[in-house]
């Protein structure tokens, strides 16, 4: 492509299209993404020291970042200006990685090849596809990703316009979200072979992607629309990521109370004294309550929308008070999964506000 050219962007706090690199590594740590060299016209780390090459050790104990090197990739991800100058001054060719764990990022990472299409069984990790959905003109990970979506109701991630979205040189799409306190895990490099669907893998802790701007031999990474920062992580896709194994096995479940105490003379009073309906709100409380057991594979996202659909229908029928049942729903959530505030009240908002088109008009006298 011959030298690169600087472009001045259309907003102060966004790359370019095509700036320098150092730019490009200012403008991430200025966006508190820790960054490292990328091997010059590579998507790859650049290498270690000689040192380092030559005496195996693990990337904690290395002093190279300390004396000002860049060793072991993303190990050695920085936000320090003086490093970031000194680090792309000495490789002007090197491309820009974002080390996604210590900036709190969960990529989507979509890829277009040209491969054999498997067996529907292995199109979605986990998920059965039955013959009588229509796969003609399934190729690639965007039509995997969107079925995966259709399947769940939920919007395209790869059409997410109030998101950072960046092509690939390849044709691929990476699709950048905020990981909202989670400590998930990358796909890539995994030993299990995890993967949220064919042809789409996670970038998350112990791991990193290719930054924005970053120019390789076979192309450029160019952000799509105008959106140049990451949205929130979607409740539907967190669910998908810890059902297919994107959380740490080794996290043990946090120590949590189950229903509420209170819950079913909060429920009764909200709702003048309906006990049939608090029984009713109980016992899908109680499987939402049940998941503190599991930090993954419970089902929680799926439980939970099943208890905010009932109470916004018991919610809908007058039995219960909206206000005072959402935050029983979130308390009950909480102590589930604690310090995943936004994901539980996106999923409770979205299944009470279906659940009240619906009204659940129980049998009796209310």
């Amino acid at each position: 492509m011959g030298g690169v050219r600087v472009v001045q962007s259309r907003a102060a706090t966004s790359p370019s299209l095509l700036p320098e690199t150092v730019e490009v590594a200012r403008w991430c740590a200025r966006s508190g993404w820790p960054v490292h060299p990328l091997a010059a016209g590579r998507k790859t780390p650049a290498g270690n020291c000689p040192r380092c090459q030559q005496d195996r050790h693990d990337p904690a104990d290395c002093d190279c970042k300390t004396a000002g090197r860049w060793c072991h990739g993303f190990h050695a991800a920085t936000l320090e200006p003086a490093l970031i100058e000194s680090w792309w001054a000495r490789g002007r060719g090197h491309g820009v990685g974002v080390a996604c764990g210590l900036a709190g990022l969960v990529v989507i990472d979509i890829d277009a090849h040209a491969k054999p299409v498997p067996s529907r069984d292995r199109l979605l990790p986990g998920i059965a596809i039955g013959e009588g959905v229509v796969l003609d003109g399934l190729s690639n990970g965007f039509h995997t990703l969107a079925l995966l979506a259709a399947l769940r109701g939920a919007p395209d991630p790869a059409l997410d316009e109030s998101t950072l979205r960046v092509r690939t040189p390849s044709g691929g799409l990476h699709i950048w979200y905020l990981s909202d306190g989670q400590s998930w895990l990358s796909s890539a490099g995994s030993s299990n072979g995890r993967a949220l669907a064919w042809q789409v893998d996670v970038r998350a802790g112990g791991g990193y992607i290719v930054a924005p701007g970053t120019v390789t031999d076979s192309g450029p990474y160019l952000p799509v629309g105008a959106c140049r920062t990451p949205a929130p992580l979607p409740g539907w896709l967190g669910a998908e990521l810890a059902r297919t194994g994107h959380l740490p096995t080794t996290q043990p479940p946090q120590p949590a109370p189950g229903v509420p105490a209170r819950a079913r003379e909060a429920v009764i009073a909200a709702g003048g004294g309906a006990g049939q309906a608090a029984r009713v709100l109980a016992t899908v409380l109680a499987e939402v309550a049940d998941c503190r057991l599991l930090p993954e594979g419970a089902a929680f996202s799926d439980k939970l929308n099943r208890a905010s659909f009932t109470a916004g229908g018991l919610a809908a029928a007058g039995y219960l008070d909206t206000a005072g049942t959402e935050q029983l729903l979130l308390e009950t959530a909480l102590a589930a999964r604690p310090g995943q505030v936004r994901r539980c009240e996106q999923i409770i908002r979205a299944g009470m506000s279906a659940g009240s088109r619906r009204p659940l008009h129980l049998g009796g006298r209310r």
